[in-house]
């Protein structure tokens, strides 16, 4: 275990040399330990307690035949069971409530059948209303940390933020049940498809990083023959995070591995159960779906990731049998993100 390095953000972020210093420790911070935390004051634990409340009242006071009810056949928001989500071809036993980006059916993106656009199957308004506090909550403090980090790396502030701008943030809202004598495996070794991971955990524990260790070549998880799942799952050389009252935990996704020519890498993450069920949430700040993003260093170059492509394959991959997938296929929504890749087709 070892002691995370805890920053405070600044109410804004005006590129002066303080701003730029934060930003260089935010980027020693992950290139050491793969992980950070950033402090929260009254106002930000209360929103934050207030969205783990609501987590614990849909997973307690539902039954799985009513939560099993809300889930969308055309986005990946909803209720996802225990042992549903895949790692590496083997089976995670966190259950799940995924928050997606909320957009009606009447928009033009779902009625040209974009994939993974609709709407979010709320289980109640008091639910949506707690994870939608917390979300602008996290969303805020990820827009801060971006311009901190291209500070930080010498960059424009904007540089990450521009596109961000209407991002397709999103957030996973998580139960681990109790580890049993058979089964002590949450959710397998894995890092995460976006931009930057924003989490919240109770007091349990569960979570183990993977920080950059020297001479150790980590996959490029964008790459269909490079897929991080499963990474180093047995391997020495994993973290522990203590859960710490007042913070929030950061680390970087595959799309800021990819942006920076990995200079900033992909944290590798796995969950493991422990003595007692365990209730955390993790929000991913996201580019827009129709954004290009290209590395920095190679702007011009052939190299780049379509982010709404990039999302859907992920999540086809994590669920291949979900009723979702089975809608993109059917119906051969693939070809909507090739249009939008090629600049043919428009909201």
């Amino acid at each position: 275990m070892t002691e995370l390095r805890t920053f405070r953000l600044p109410e804004i972020i005006t590129g002066s040399d303080d701003d730029v210093e934060l930003g260089r420790q935010l980027i020693a911070a992950w290139q050491a330990d793969g992980i950070l935390q950033i402090a929260t004051d009254a106002v930000q634990d209360r929103t934050t307690e207030e969205a783990m409340a609501a987590s614990r009242r849909f997973f307690h006071g539902l039954s799985l035949e009513e939560k099993s009810r809300l889930v969308s056949d055309l986005t990946y928001a909803g209720y996802i069971a225990s042992g549903e989500e895949v790692t590496d071809g083997i089976a995670d036993y966190s259950e799940i409530f995924t928050v997606c980006k909320d957009v009606p059916l009447d928009d033009s993106r779902v009625v040209g059948k974009w994939p993974c656009h609709g709407p979010v199957p709320w289980p109640d308004d008091l639910y949506r209303d707690a994870m939608r506090e917390f979300m602008a909550m996290l969303g805020d403090a990820g827009e801060r940390i971006l311009k901190l980090t291209a500070l930080g790396f010498g960059l424009d502030i904007d540089t990450f933020t521009k596109l961000t701008v209407d991002g397709w943030h999103h957030m996973r809202v998580l139960r681990f049940p109790t580890r049993s004598e058979t089964v002590d495996r949450g959710i397998g070794a894995h890092t995460d498809y976006g931009m930057l991971v924003l989490a919240a955990q109770d007091d349990v524990g569960g979570l183990y990083v993977r920080p950059p260790i020297e001479g150790e070549e980590r996959p490029r998880n964008w790459l269909p023959e490079e897929s991080a799942a499963g990474c180093f799952q047995d391997s020495e050389g994993w973290t522990f995070v203590e859960p710490v009252q007042h913070v929030i935990t950061v680390f970087p996704g595959d799309i800021l591995q990819f942006l920076t020519g990995g200079k900033l890498l992909s944290t590798p993450h796995k969950v493991l159960l422990n003595t007692r069920e365990r209730f955390t949430m993790a929000y991913f700040h996201e580019p827009n779906f129709e954004a290009v993003v290209r590395p920095l260093d190679e702007p011009d170059g052939d190299d780049v990731i379509h982010y709404g492509t990039h999302f859907t394959n992920m999540f086809m991959r994590c669920y291949p049998d979900r009723v979702t997938t089975r809608r993109i296929l059917d119906e051969d929504r693939l070809t909507v993100l090739s249009e939008l890749r090629s600049g043919v087709r428009h909201s």
